[in-house]
Parts: C-alpha cells; sequence; structure tokens
C-alpha cells in the first residue's frame, strides 16, 4: 500500500503540475496548440502533453518501480495500455480530462490519477486546477473532500430519492452506438434531468457530492474511471457493468453503471436493460 508521504507527493505533484503546465494555457491556446486525435472533437493539447510528461517524470522519482500509463501515451503507443493488466504498481494518468471543454474556454476540466496494485485500485484523485481542490480516496479509508487551506471533509452519499422523476444524471449518448442511443433516449423522460459534462473528473465529484444520482458511460478508458469508481464506492455508492460484473481497471468494453444505492443500481439496470 501506499505510505502518507507517497500520497501527499503525489497530490503535490499534480498541483504544482498544474499551476505550471495547465493554468497558464488555460484560455491562451493558438490554433496550432490544439491538434485532433481519433476524431474532430477528440482533441488534445500541448498542455495535456506537457503535463503528462511532468507529472510521470515525478511520479518515477516518488514510485520507481511502478509502471505508468497516460492517456496521451496511450494514444501515442496503443501497446502501453496493457501495463495495466500486469502485476505490480501502475499509475494511471489523465493530464487534462474534459480538453474539449478545456480547449474551449470552459472551466470543466481536470487532472485525474489513480494507483493500482495487482490490478486493484488503491488510490483516487480527482483534481481541479481552477480552484485548487481534489477529491481523494484510498482503498478501505473513505472518500475525502480536499482544500487548499488543508480542511479535509469525509464524503458520505446520501439516500437518493425513491423516485426516478425526482433523479439526476449523466447519460453519454454519443458514447453508445445509433441503435442503442434510440433504446435510451426512451428513457430519458423518466427522469428530473440527464446530461453530460464532457468530463469524468467533475461527473465523478457531482456524484460522490450527491449532486447526480447515477451515471451510464458506455466506454471504459481507464484514465476515466479508475479513479472515480474507488472514490465513489468509497463514499457508498455502487459502481458495476451494466451486465452485473464488478469493475476492473483492466476492463476495456461494457457499459458502466454508476448509482447511489444498491436499490437504485437494480431499478435502472432493469431500466436501461442488459448490454
Amino acid at each position: 500500500m501506499l505510505t502518507d508521504e507517497q500520497t501527499d507527493a503525489l497530490i503535490e505533484t499534480v498541483r504544482a503540475v498544474a499551476k505550471a503546465e495547465i493554468l497558464p494555457h488555460f484560455r491562451n491556446l493558438g490554433a496550432l496548440e490544439i491538434d485532433s486525435k481519433s476524431a474532430p472533437d477528440d482533441l488534445v493539447t500541448i498542455a495535456d502533453r506537457a503535463a503528462e510528461l511532468a507529472i510521470s517524470k515525478a511520479v518515477h522519482d516518488i514510485l520507481p518501480d511502478a509502471a505508468i500509463v497516460g492517456e496521451e501515451a496511450v494514444s501515442a503507443d496503443k501497446s502501453v495500455l496493457a501495463r495495466v493488466k500486469e502485476p505490480g504498481t501502475v499509475v494511471i494518468i489523465d493530464p487534462i480530462d474534459g480538453t474539449w471543454n478545456y480547449a474551449n474556454g470552459v472551466a470543466t476540466y481536470g487532472v485525474i490519477l489513480a494507483v493500482i496494485e495487482d490490478g486493484e485500485t488503491v488510490f483516487g484523485l480527482l483534481y481541479d486546477p481552477s480552484y485548487d481542490d481534489w477529491i481523494m480516496a484510498r482503498k478501505g479509508q473513505g472518500a475525502l473532500f480536499c482544500r487548499a487551506d488543508g480542511r479535509r471533509e469525509p464524503m458520505q452519499l446520501a439516500p437518493p430519492p425513491d423516485a426516478l422523476s425526482d433523479c439526476f444524471g449523466f447519460v453519454g449518448m454519443y458514447l453508445f452506438n445509433a441503435e442503442r442511443q434510440v433504446q435510451l433516449a426512451a428513457t430519458l423522460p423518466k427522469f428530473r434531468r440527464t446530461q453530460t459534462l464532457r468530463c469524468s473528473c467533475h461527473e465523478y465529484r457531482l456524484l460522490t457530492q450527491g449532486a447526480s444520482q447515477f451515471c451510464l458511460n458506455g466506454m471504459l478508458n481507464v484514465w476515466d474511471h479508475a479513479a472515480g469508481v474507488l472514490i465513489y464506492q468509497e463514499a457508498g455508492g455502487v459502481a458495476r457493468l451494466l451486465d452485473g460484473r464488478s469493475y476492473s481497471p483492466a476492463m476495456r468494453k461494457g457499459h458502466l453503471l454508476t448509482a447511489a444505492s444498491e436499490p437504485l443500481w437494480e431499478q435502472l439496470s432493469e431500466l436501461f436493460g442488459d448490454e
């Protein structure tokens, strides 16, 4: 398990890199400093690449025996992703989660970092550079909302509303194929509100804060979910694949459903249907 000193060092690394590499470019990017990857709306900026390199270098110093899997490293070399399945310590880095928002001047973006030990997430961090606060969890030790002034508040989910019509949720429709979108669209009027932030970091933060009661996600990128699932579960939430399997960072295919209670998860899984 990570020591307190290592955990603190990882957090301070993310804070320092955000200050040096991310914040200076926010709303200050030139056209040649933004590229697209798999699609026109799948963006990467010079800040993403610089931040991942800086965090990776610091992680190597803090955890010299750890393998590192960064989103941008995987984008450049798909074989890097195989490290997630290897035994030992693996550090997962999403240097800027919500890059489309970041590149367009929307302050709904963040840094996600997770530490995996022998295939199991043992530490997760959801960091907001704009306000220098974060939600973190170590396995078995609960979730904490942390502020720059040192305050740390334990996070525990309250029971969700009884009626679906009072529930708020995230449904990333664009992550599903066209046929599945039609099926899911028919369920949306049953809820008070559904939306997407285009940013897993802030979706998991709002889920953990109890501001949203569920999320249905159609992609299992490890940098989007390893930290968030651990944090949400440590706050009392439920996170399983729609087919009932427990989430694992090594998974690459499936639909992930998170909910604020077991009864709500069961109700939603029946409503959304199996995969």
